[in-house]
């Protein structure tokens, strides 16, 4: 494995990261199909954000654009619910990953060339994003596109790196990645 895995786990546990796993690019898993998944708009974002789908970009040139890195680094938060219902306690897991992946984000590119900082859900760089305003995005250099939007299957790249992508009873878990040569 690479070796930025030690660094960049050390770096994203310091920042609040749960628990972390590499592997090559080349085992990732890539889906098209999370695209009708998108367009089917379940999260209300489709269309509203620049790092969302059909904005975000073309899937096969996202895709292709990830299979030319070579490693990805996973790490994941996980949440504590009150019951499987508490969709508050996910909007506050939610919000805390975010925070961290952009904080994690913001170390990794001081170290790495280029990386593809990846997050879980749309993007939450600004309050508001101003794509229904029809503007162009505020901070592109740090805008965080998901895993999902460059097609990624999660659940099979936390297998591969050797992490639950359910941790237990009352939790919610989120991914972010960061995709680098």
């Amino acid at each position: 494995m690479s070796n930025y895995t030690e660094t960049l786990t050390a770096l994203a546990k310091s920042l609040g990261a749960d628990n972390c796993g590499s592997t090559d690019v080349e085992k990732v898993s890539f889906r098209r199909e999370f695209r009708d998944a998108c367009a089917a708009n379940l999260c209300g974002k489709y269309g509203t954000c620049w790092m969302c789908p059909p904005d975000v970009g073309d899937i096969d040139e996202m895709i292709s654009r990830a299979k030319k890195y070579s490693h990805v680094f996973v790490f994941q938060t996980i949440g504590q619910l009150e019951d499987s219902f508490d969709i508050e306690g996910m909007g506050e897991a939610g919000v805390r990953h975010n925070k961290i992946v952009e904080a994690i984000a913001g170390e990794a590119r001081k170290i790495l060339t280029g990386p593809l900082v990846l997050g879980a859900g749309a993007c939450h760089i600004c309050e508001r994003c101003t794509k229904p305003d029809d503007m162009p995005c505020r901070f592109p250099a740090r805008a965080l596109p998901s895993l999902e939007s460059y097609g990624i299957a999660v659940s099979e790249l936390a297998a591969v790196c050797g992490l639950k992508y359910i941790n237990g009873t009352n939790t919610v878990t989120y991914f972010g990645g960061i995709l680098y040569a």
